[in-house]
């Protein structure tokens, strides 16, 4: 029974893992930029939503609501004057503006809220749990996983069923060609960007919910998206789903063996997929 309660703390974990990478995904896929800032800014989610709680006093819930508004004028933003600039050169351009971006969102952070760690609050759905079978449930964890599952799906409906999707789409394959179809590429791109932080805000919600977080913790949650994305498969939303499912079972197994192996674990199957499957296991097709 043990190992059945290991293997489903895994999957809820990847729920979460994959709340972090589908946003990276998405962009990757969308206009191939590789935003080292990513972390930083599921952090700054965090904060935001914090700061909405400590100002006017709302539940964090109702901060999500009010956040992601304001996060997606952000995403945007940030695309339609910072980070267009950068895709006209090379890929070292966009990695050093967005390594900038982190430092400057680590540092800002800190600024406000000091290193002290903080959290998110549900009050009693914190720890609530359901059991069956010898084997207890968190609701949070679940909330999340159901969520992660209820993102990647309607992600995946709006570029495949939609005509903003089919503009997206086509834009990442050839810019000529939406061009010559009167398409504005920036625009669409900072459309993409500001979806990217509509899912970001939702991952820092949950992130900030089930744990601590302070200004430094943006690389590990980077960390934690690439390799999810790597081992699903690039430009895969479902695969970056069954990538972060991976990884937490990875790591759950291995802080069933020992503590000290949790991240581990999740490190070494990373780099097994890297060898084996250098496109991930469910890579986009074409």
């Amino acid at each position: 029974m043990s190992t059945l309660n290991t293997l489903i703390q895994g999957v809820l974990l990847g729920g979460l893992y994959a709340l972090y990478a589908v946003g990276l995904a998405l962009i990757f896929g969308v206009m191939r930029l590789v935003n080292l800032a990513h972390g930083d800014f599921i952090v700054l989610g965090a904060f935001v939503m914090l700061g909405l709680g400590m100002a006017i006093g709302v539940p964090a819930p109702v901060a999500l609501v009010i956040a992601l508004p304001f996060m997606f004028a952000l995403g945007w933003g940030l695309q339609r004057l910072v980070l267009n600039r950068t895709l006209e050169n090379d890929l070292l351009v966009p990695l050093l503006v967005t390594f900038g971006l982190s430092i400057i969102i680590q540092n800002g952070l800190l600024q406000i809220f000091s290193a002290d760690s903080r959290r998110l609050t549900l009050g009693a759905l914190e720890t609530a749990s359901y059991s069956f079978g010898g084997v207890s449930v968190g609701v949070v964890p679940l909330l999340t996983f159901v969520v992660a599952v209820a993102v990647v799906a309607g992600l995946s409906f709006l570029f495949y069923r939609t005509s903003l999707g089919r503009t997206l789409r086509a834009t990442s394959d050839s810019l000529p060609v939406v061009e010559l179809m009167g398409v504005d590429p920036r625009k669409v791109f900072a459309t993409a960007m500001g979806i990217s932080f509509l899912v970001i805000t939702v991952s820092a919600f949950f992130m900030g919910v089930r744990a601590n977080f302070d200004p430094s913790a943006g690389p590990s949650r980077l960390l934690y998206a690439f390799e999810a994305v790597v081992i699903g498969g690039l430009g895969s939303f479902w695969g970056t789903l069954a990538g972060g499912i991976i990884l937490g079972i990875a790591q759950a197994v291995g802080g069933s063996i020992s503590p000290a192996y949790q991240q581990l674990a999740g490190h070494l199957v990373f780099l097994a997929v890297i060898l084996f499957r250098p496109r991930g296991l469910l890579p986009k097709a074409g």
